[in-house]
């Protein structure tokens, strides 16, 4: 296989979903909530501590260099939150945000138990389990995968 038929395959995987409604109805809300929580990290919106106090709060907690980890998960949050809201390159986008909620939950809230009332996992694994869902399912109804999928 050449190397430009082997890159639109690979794009067309990537890119190819159904027209289900099941991913948008996970898609908006969860891409929102994504946004959000990377914009208290990059920004200091919403009661956000913004780069440099997340980066403070991420090496007190063991998790080296704080400001690069803050800006890395910052940057998963916010733009693959983005991502999944518009439903472009939905599945790999899902795929780094499992990846962060995994982290979250193993470096932050494991030792807290199940509940996010005691800043347990409960949310982060809720999060996390959409985002698989998304990973394996694709953009669905009214996203850009699709727009462009059908397009070709």
């Amino acid at each position: 296989m050449s190397t430009p038929s082997l890159f639109k395959s690979m794009l067309s995987r990537l890119l190819s979903t159904d027209d289900n409604v099941a991913s948008l109805i996970l898609r908006v809300p969860t891409g929102i909530i994504f946004m959000a929580h990377g914009a208290q990290k990059l920004f200091g919106a919403f009661g956000g501590y913004g780069l440099e106090g997340t980066g403070q709060w991420m090496a007190s907690l063991g998790i080296e260099p704080g400001y690069l980890m803050a800006l890395m998960s910052g940057s998963a949050e916010f733009f693959g939150g983005l991502a999944i809201l518009i439903g472009l390159l939905t599945r790999p986008a899902a795929a780094v945000l499992a990846f962060t909620m995994l982290i979250a939950i193993l470096t932050v809230h494991i030792s807290n138990g199940l509940f996010a009332s005691n800043n347990g996992y409960e949310y982060a694994l809720a999060l996390m389990t959409t985002s698989v869902a998304l990973a394996l399912l694709g953009g669905g109804k009214a996203s850009l995968d699709r727009l462009l999928f059908s397009a070709r």
